[in-house]
C-alpha cells in the first residue's frame, strides 16, 4: 500500500504581522523536526489558485494560519469541514483566492484532498509590518509543538526534534 502523501503549509502574508503566522509555523518545524518522506513542508505565502499544482501532488493538506475564531487572541485551533473557512486562507481576505475553492477546483479536476487547519488567533493582522507581534513570537513554539503532537495523535504524520 502506497503511503499517503501529507503536506504541510504555512500560509499568510508576512508583511502584515501576525498574518503571517503559518508561513513562520512552517518554517520553524523545517528547522526543528526531520519528517517522513511522504511529508513535504512548504510555504505556500498567498498564492491561491497558484498553489493547485502543489495540492495536486498530496493525499492530505494541514494547513497553519491564523483563524479569525470567537475566542481571545492567541488562541490555538483545530478545524476541519465547514469550520475551514474560519481560516484567513479558506476565506475571501488577504490571500489571493480562497484555498477552499482551490480545493474545490483540485476535486473538480479529479483529486480530493483532505483538509486540516490549525490556526492562532492573531493579536494584529493589520499593521503593516514584517515579523509577528511579540506574542504570537512567544507562542510559536507551543503552537508547533500542538501541531506535531496532533497530527501523531491522528496518524496523519510524526516528526521527531532535530537532535
Amino acid at each position: 500500500m502506497e503511503q499517503k502523501r501529507i503536506m504541510i503549509m504555512g500560509v499568510g502574508n508576512i508583511l502584515l504581522t501576525d498574518e503571517g503566522f503559518g508561513v513562520r509555523a512552517v518554517e520553524y518545524l523545517q528547522a526543528r523536526y526531520t519528517w517522513p518522506e511522504n511529508v513535504r513542508l512548504e510555504d505556500g505565502g498567498t498564492q491561491g489558485l497558484l498553489l493547485m499544482s502543489t495540492l495536486m501532488d498530496c493525499d492530505t493538506l494541514v494547513v497553519l494560519d491564523v483563524v479569525l475564531g470567537p475566542e481571545k487572541p492567541g488562541t490555538i485551533y483545530m478545524l476541519e469541514g465547514e469550520d475551514l473557512r474560519k481560516s484567513l486562507s479558506f476565506r475571501d481576505s488577504m490571500h489571493q483566492t480562497d484555498l477552499l475553492d482551490t480545493l474545490i477546483t483540485c476535486s473538480m479536476a479529479g483529486h480530493d484532498v483532505q483538509a486540516v487547519v490549525f490556526g492562532l488567533q492573531p493579536f494584529d493582522y493589520h499593521t503593516m509590518q514584517v515579523g509577528l507581534t511579540p506574542e504570537a513570537e512567544k507562542l510559536l513554539p507551543e503552537f508547533c509543538t500542538k501541531v506535531v503532537a496532533a497530527l501523531a495523535e491522528r496518524g496523519i504524520a510524526t516528526a521527531q526534534p532535530v537532535a
